[in-house]
């Protein structure tokens, strides 16, 4: 059989999920090769990611070379993935979640994020965990910092910003467990939907058959159906990287549980709540979720996210 082309964004957290993959494959006697593909998300550092247009910043070139078949798979950040994908594409696996929470990195070990005597400067180019902070920690400043990891640490070694709030999953893949001077609670700091797992993606006409072996090879059964309620629910939301919302499954048994919400920007308004149900459809669980937070006043906050975001 001839070699699996993994496509990839080249940085080295982005290389670290494809060369997992490889490895995956590997283990199920399936031969691959790594393709290093530039996207929009990596060449344009200097504007916000809300500011170039959320769907498929990091994805889009990934997905003209599925298209076209230059490569036969796309990994991606699972957390990085639109909700809706473009016609003629899916994802067929997501492989084993790492620990989901978000944490500070910084050289200052006495960091807290409680103490309001002291000023604070977080790094981070997410808006979602911005108005997290705006929310529970309205003392502490922050500043748009984006690159691979290597970048926004060396931002920081030159002053920018005290420290940087980033994904456990990344830091701890990449070996910087170290700097880490506080990992945030799941309560205050949920995830981004997928946020800790890799998903696999590829073109919906890929042979059968390959399909059915690639997904075997690839795919973490608990994480996927967390994920698959996750995705729902953000579906419904329409939220893309730079729409605050948040999602997090958990599995018991046969009970999936799904705690989810929306942030407003300026961090004023916060609804966060939980549904339960049977893990034999997360789908219908993530729509249900939705619905709940729309009819708490979620709807509002999302318009106005959306208002203020298209000006």
């Amino acid at each position: 059989m001839r070699k699996i082309k993994i496509g990839t964004r080249g940085s080295k957290l982005a290389l670290w999920q494809a060369y997992h993959v490889a490895e995956l494959l590997k283990n199920s006697d399936l031969e691959s090769e790594i393709v290093i593909i530039d996207t929009k998300g990596d060449q344009v550092l200097d504007v916000s990611i809300s500011k170039i247009g959320s769907k498929g910043v990091f994805t889009q070139e990934l997905e003209d070379q599925l298209l076209d078949g230059r490569i036969d798979l796309a990994v991606h950040s699972a957390k990085d993935m639109q909700s809706i994908l473009p016609e003629g594409f899916e994802i067929i696996a997501f492989t084993e979640r790492e620990k989901e929470n978000d944490v500070i990195l910084s050289h200052q070990p006495e960091m807290d994020l409680t103490d309001g005597s002291k000023p604070l400067l977080l790094g981070t180019s997410s808006t979602r965990r911005v108005a997290t902070l705006r929310h529970f920690y309205p003392h502490i400043k922050t500043v748009e910092v984006r690159g691979n990891l290597q970048t926004r640490i060396r931002k920081m070694d030159e002053g920018l910003c005290d420290g940087l709030l980033l994904a456990y999953a990344g830091v701890h893949r990449m070996g910087y467990d170290a700097q880490i001077v506080q990992e945030l609670s799941l309560e205050e700091f949920t995830p981004a939907v997928g946020q800790g797992s890799v998903a696999v993606e590829v073109a919906s006409n890929m042979d059968s058959a390959l399909k059915i072996k690639l997904t075997e090879a690839l795919n973490h059964t608990e994480t996927a159906l967390k994920l698959r309620a996750e995705r729902a629910y953000l579906r419904v939301l329409e939220g893309g990287c730079s729409i605050p919302v948040f999602a997090l499954g958990h599995l018991r048994e046969n009970r999936l549980k799904l705690c989810g919400g929306i942030v407003s920007l300026d961090g004023k308004q916060r609804i966060s709540l939980e549904v339960e149900g049977s893990k034999e459809d997360p789908e219908a669980l993530g729509k249900q979720l939705a619905k709940e937070v729309f009819d708490a006043g979620g709807k509002e906050i999302l318009d106005q996210i959306k208002s203020t975001l298209n000006k």
